[in-house]
């Protein structure tokens, strides 16, 4: 069954694209959803106007993702955190602690989700921490854990 996608679908298709699906998976998850419609011959006006709505909101986030990759390229975020005499934390710092303290030292509003450490911090010092803000875009910030006093 050939459907038009209105939304993103992960390993069918994105936004605008007609492609040929299962008909139950179309009647029974994409229909009811509203997540597609049935492309029929008239349909390709609709996509082309929905691709070329896509592609301009991408360009904006992409634009958006970039002026905040410069802003916080080579940026050194200071975190304070309960710890041992040993430099042992007490708990851990993960990638909403992270994201906290990129928006209270730079001002700038990331997702959690686009964080990326490898496992939680669970001690004080200094670590590179990767943050992904679209794809083909990312930045190294500098995360100082010290112990608070």
């Amino acid at each position: 069954m050939k459907v038009l996608l209105r939304d993103d679908v992960a390993g069918v298709g994105r936004r605008g694209d007609i492609v040929k699906v299962a008909g139950g998976f179309a009647r029974n998850f994409l229909l009811p959803e509203g997540r597609a419609i049935v492309a029929n011959d008239g349909i390709e006006g609709q996509a082309e106007q929905m691709r070329r709505g896509r592609d301009l909101r991408e360009a904006q986030d992409r634009s958006a993702a970039e002026a905040q990759a410069t802003v916080l390229a080579g940026a050194v975020i200071p975190i304070s955190a309960r710890a041992a005499s040993g430099g042992r934390l007490f708990g851990s710092i993960g990638p909403a602690d992270v994201v906290d303290a990129i928006k209270t030292a730079k001002g700038v509003e990331v997702d959690r989700r686009h964080v990326v450490l490898p496992d939680h911090i669970k001690e004080t010092g200094t670590f590179e921490v990767t943050v992904d803000l679209f794809p083909d875009v990312s930045t190294i910030v500098t995360v100082e854990v010290t112990a608070a006093k």
